[in-house]
């Protein structure tokens, strides 16, 4: 372990690097996905699998083999949802979309308009976007492209309105849509008593990164959606606050940076937990698949022995065979998975010396014998004695 440690490259290092981000964001994104414990489940089974494979249980094997084939299936449906957003999130980074971010001006007249309709207990649908697409989780709506402003928000909230019920899409300084349907949450432990439009907005926050806010015509309160969470303020006008710091993080530099900073300190259990699994597949993929030689002594057995006889000396008892294969294979190499054998049955007809070739070896698949010295054994027989015989 030590002079593979010594050899490490720069390019390792990095490729280390490499592995340790991607296996960070997946721990969180595993813990963040509503579907958790189906994926806990799977990977338990891909566990069970590469255990038993290891093991050569080829019976137990080939059962998990065939339920993996259908459980891959059956993962793809039930992680359709989340698999989706983890694309457009790989591409929103990739393909480096160009946000409108409103201005302060313009947060300023959505504050007032929000915390009118508080007042007046009009209920309300906004819908900030982030950085991934809306296009596949909104329904219809009605184009409207229009600058923000109080009385434009008020009247599209109007009660009397055909479209009050629905959403309002903004788009920088501009309302892009309203009436727009939006995805209900199931998430009924963060909902509690809330109704529709909360659950609209939970339920479009759970799907990408956009912002969601909703007023309550019951209780005249104002709710923000946001990464799967969903929270009422204290007071409407506290709504600027979330407002403003998630329009921040869209700004092209400064805002991803300090986003980037504040993920990664939010989850930095998962970047704890990441690093000896990074580590680990970084040990199974580089240096443990590197095909080294190992040297260890082992016993010889004697096999096919007469009714009447029985061993009285192998010489040598063991001899040393020289093992090829990859480190991983032979670092778990059990003792008792090599043996050497020697077939007696010759012996009755007087042969004492034997020839040992790698196929009287025993040892797992994709283990190789190079060399076995002594290559040659002697065995010696005698009768077994007739008094103690049963």
């Amino acid at each position: 372990m030590i002079e593979t440690l010594e050899s490490i490259r720069l390019v390792e290092i990095v490729d280390l690097a490499v592995v340790w981000a991607l296996v960070w964001a997946g721990i969180a994104w595993v813990r963040a996905t509503p579907a958790r414990p189906a994926l806990i489940g799977l990977g338990i089974l891909v566990a069970g699998y590469l255990a038993v494979r290891q093991l050569g249980l080829v019976l137990t094997t080939w059962i998990l083999q065939g339920f993996a084939a259908v459980a891959t299936l059956i993962a793809v449906v039930v992680f359709q949802q989340d698999l989706r957003r983890m694309f457009e999130q790989i591409a929103a980074v990739g393909l480096r979309r160009r946000m409108l971010v409103a201005g302060p001006d313009t947060v300023d007249t959505l504050v007032r308009a929000i915390a009118n309709l508080a007042e007046n207990r009009r209920g309300a649908l906004i819908v900030i976007p982030g950085r991934e697409p809306l296009e596949g989780h909104v329904d219809g709506g009605i184009a409207l492209d229009g600058k923000i402003s109080e009385p434009l928000l008020l009247s599209l909230f109007d009660p009397h309105s055909a479209g009050h019920d629905g959403a309002v899409l903004l788009r920088g300084s501009r309302a892009s849509r309203f009436a727009a349907h939006l995805p209900l949450s199931t998430d009924h432990a963060q909902l509690g008593s809330r109704g529709t439009r909360h659950a609209a907005a939970l339920g479009l926050a759970e799907r990408c990164d956009a912002m969601c806010i909703a007023v309550s015509e019951e209780r005249g309160t104002v709710s923000v959606a946001r990464d799967g969470v969903i929270q009422t303020l204290a007071k409407p006008n506290e709504v600027a606050a979330p407002i403003r710091d998630f329009l921040d993080n869209l700004s092209p530099r400064e805002g991803r940076r300090r986003a980037r900073v504040w993920s990664a300190l939010a989850h930095w259990r998962e970047g704890v937990l990441a690093l000896p699994v990074a580590a680990l597949l970084w040990f199974l993929a580089v240096p443990g698949a590197t095909v080294i030689e190992d040297e260890r002594m082992v016993a010889v057995t004697v096999g096919g022995i007469p009714a009447d006889y029985q061993v009285e000396y192998v010489d040598p008892p063991s001899v040393a065979l020289t093992l090829s294969g990859r480190r991983i294979d032979l670092f778990l190499l059990a003792p008792e998975a090599v043996e050497v054998r020697v077939n007696a049955v010759l012996v009755e007809l007087g042969r004492r010396s034997f020839v040992l070739t790698p196929d009287n070896v025993r040892h797992p698949e994709g283990i190789e014998v190079r060399s076995i010295q002594p290559d040659s054994v002697k065995i010696s027989l005698r009768e077994k004695d007739r008094a103690t015989t049963p």
